[in-house]
């Protein structure tokens, strides 16, 4: 679950406060590299390697992000590149809360402040697509970084008698520029890559200008009273509602099983996890086989003599050589440490943690929520508790399959 390190380190920047929000983790870093390297140990420890029988598929893939709750269906690598975007949509709300600060005359978000956390789903990893690369990223930070390195090696040529232009290199494109700068900006039409988010609802913006539009439209809020349950986007009318909607819902069904997918790849993608018997990554000490590269690094740590986990909770030593057995002590050891704020609707019974609050709707209640739909969505009402948010999906079947 570990990444790769950046292939180069971002400079001219001041330094950040990159606040950790895994669990009850409390940790600050001021480089993303320190906060990656933080992050990737507490993936080290949760995503699970040899005893995956053991551990309850639902919890297996469970984002501890705080206010988060997305669940992957597919596998560990789709946990592993959310977690990581977490890292760096982090530093896009630091820069979105600076952006704010040096701007007196406008005024902050009035949007759903749980809903900060809500990434979007990432299918496959970040590829880079220049002449000859193809690089594969599992950290959108790294990945940004290095196609802005190839925007610094791309040579210049001839336009004219006297002039001279860069090239984009990216696969099928022939546009010039007349810098480099302007060509890292056109690069992020190529990477869809954000530069700011909004600190208080979460939402991500191209540039500066378009994140205060956002916080500049919501003076006329009483007017668009009808909100996505996705992206926290409003509108005016029931109508355009169900227009963007349809942007969320997905459209390639599985032959074998219920489940929908957004894209032809992660289609593939789940078919070959949840369908296919296929095991091609062996290890060479054991007959032990997976489905994927990371699954078997976990279970190469059963091979060493130190203890693979250890208690993330201060002046705690318990360590333990299987996640199972760090996630039974927690439970019986910490659970109550901290207050319970998640609260089933159906039968009042609280938990600390909403994936704990996920695993109770679907196991005691028989709640689920509609193909390819990643997790249940909570709503903190007016006695503190978080509950399920019912949400209208694009159509009545779905609310009802959701409940």
């Amino acid at each position: 679950a570990t990444s790769a390190m950046p292939p180069a380190k971002a400079g001219g920047k001041e330094a950040l406060v990159l606040q950790c929000e895994w669990e009850v983790c409390t940790y600050v870093a001021s480089k993303m590299e320190e906060f990656c390297e933080h992050v990737a140990q507490h993936l080290q420890r949760h995503v699970p390697g040899e005893h995956r029988d053991e551990v309850d598929p639902l919890e297996e893939f469970t984002c501890l992000w705080q206010e988060c709750g997305f669940c992957s269906p597919e596998s560990s690598a789709d946990l592993v590149r959310h977690v990581y975007f977490h890292c760096y949509h982090t530093k896009l709300k630091q820069w979105g809360l600076r952006a704010l600060q040096s701007q007196s005359a406008v005024s902050h978000c009035q949007l759903d402040f749980q809903s900060r956390n809500i990434i979007p789903e990432i299918q496959e990893n970040f590829l880079c697509l220049w002449d000859y690369c193809e690089r594969s990223f599992d950290n959108p930070e790294w990945f940004y970084r290095h196609v802005e390195d190839h925007s610094f090696c791309s040579e210049y040529k001839a336009a004219g008698k006297e002039n001279h232009v860069v090239l984009c290199g990216w696969k099928d494109c022939d546009c010039t520029f007349k810098g480099r700068c302007k060509l890292r900006e056109h690069l992020r039409s190529h990477t869809q890559e954000k530069v700011v988010a909004c600190p208080t609802c979460g939402g991500m913006f191209a540039n500066n200008t378009k994140f205060f539009d956002h916080i500049r439209r919501q003076t006329a809020l009483d007017q668009q009273r009808f909100q996505c349950s996705h992206c926290s986007k409003r509108f005016a009318t029931e109508r355009l509602l169900r227009d963007h909607m349809r942007n969320h819902v997905n459209h390639y069904k599985c032959p074998l099983c219920d489940m929908t997918c957004p894209l032809p790849s992660s289609l593939r993608n789940h078919i070959r996890f949840r369908h296919s018997e296929e095991r091609p990554f062996k290890c060479d000490y054991c007959d032990y086989s997976c489905k994927n590269l990371i699954d078997l690094r976990k279970h190469l740590d059963t091979h060493s003599k130190e203890p693979a986990y250890r208690c993330e909770f201060e002046a705690c030593s318990f360590t333990a050589r299987s996640l199972c057995s760090i996630k039974l002590h927690y439970r019986k050891v910490h659970e109550g440490d901290s207050e319970p704020r998640y609260k089933c609707h159906v039968c009042d019974k609280c938990f600390t943690r909403g994936n704990n609050l996920t695993v109770h709707l679907r196991k005691k209640h028989q709640f689920k929520w509609p193909s390819g739909h990643p997790r249940f969505r909570y709503k903190e009402h007016e006695d503190g508790y978080m509950r399920l948010q019912l949400v209208r999906y694009e159509s009545v079947e779905l609310t009802e399959q959701l409940l």
